[in-house]
């Protein structure tokens, strides 16, 4: 039986939380859910913690073309290395940061069996402390979009100290298309064992739309021993403000693409690619 207390705490964290407001779980640091997170990244049909193979081999492609021949990269999120290791086979110097253990061992693991001389390390991308060693900088598949305002802005002068003289910043972003065909979710479901937990489990979606082109996807999870938040947000962009708010961050130079590798120029395109120069 559901408890009078155990549904009042249902309903004081179903109501609207303040833009950005941390949950109480975390999806990289929870050893079920990385290795949920790790299997979703390696499945190479499917768009959900990386893109699919045909897509990730697009975007390698129009990065390789898009900066110098033998460039030393630092790729922020590498997940389980599917950029870095593409990258580092045609000719790149590659250092890859992520924040879940999990993922990065099996990165390490996967490199030293092809033999790619990859350094993987598990660290926050906010306590980075690199000073001119690279010639590119890249974070893929719509990280920035996570970001609060304040988050972003240090995630940018991090990148900046990173990057050598006219060294580039590679990134992609999420424009307001994207949340109009998504919509937004509210459900709730029962689970025996799926992407949260192993054992049954209540899931309750939410989606709630904030002023500024920021929407939040929450996901309030419940099994027998505890309730946990995991709060999902997005900011998206026009191209316009993504070009502003680059500029103001200090880079010199910027090049926004509407698309994901540089085919398309639809202005009713779900992503931007943004390619900034110190």
């Amino acid at each position: 039986m559901i408890t009078n207390n155990v549904m009042k705490q249902i309903v004081a964290l179903s109501n609207k939380p303040y833009v950005f407001e941390r949950g109480t779980g975390n999806i990289w640091t929870e050893e079920y859910i990385a290795k949920q997170m790790l299997k979703a990244h390696l499945d190479k049909t499917s768009d959900g913690a990386s893109r699919n193979i045909e897509a990730i081999e697009k975007t390698v492609d129009f990065i390789n073309k898009a900066i110098k021949k033998n460039s030393t990269i630092l790729d922020l999120g590498c997940g389980p290395g599917l950029y870095a290791e593409r990258l580092f086979q045609l000719g790149h110097s590659i250092t890859g940061i992520d924040f879940s253990e999990n993922t990065i061992q099996y990165a390490r693991n996967h490199a030293k069996q092809e033999n790619l001389q990859i350094e993987y390390r598990c660290e926050d991308m906010f306590q980075l402390n690199y000073n001119k060693q690279f010639d590119v900088v890249m974070q893929i598949y719509g990280e920035i979009n996570t970001f609060s305002g304040y988050e972003r802005e240090q995630i940018f002068r991090i990148v900046r100290e990173a990057l050598k003289p006219e060294g580039v910043f590679i990134f992609d972003v999420t424009t307001p298309v994207h949340r109009k065909k998504s919509g937004l979710s509210n459900k709730w479901y029962i689970s025996e064992n799926g992407f949260w937990r192993g054992n049954r489990h209540l899931v309750l979606e939410e989606g709630f739309a904030y002023e500024d082109n920021i929407w939040l996807d929450q996901y309030i999870v419940m099994d027998e021993e505890e309730i946990k938040v995991y709060p999902n947000w997005f900011h998206n962009y026009t191209k316009k403000d993504i070009e502003t708010i680059v500029l103001e961050a200090g880079f010199t130079k910027v090049n926004v693409i509407n698309s994901l590798t540089g085919e398309s120029n639809s202005n009713e395109s779900e992503w931007l690619t943004v390619i900034a120069e110190k």
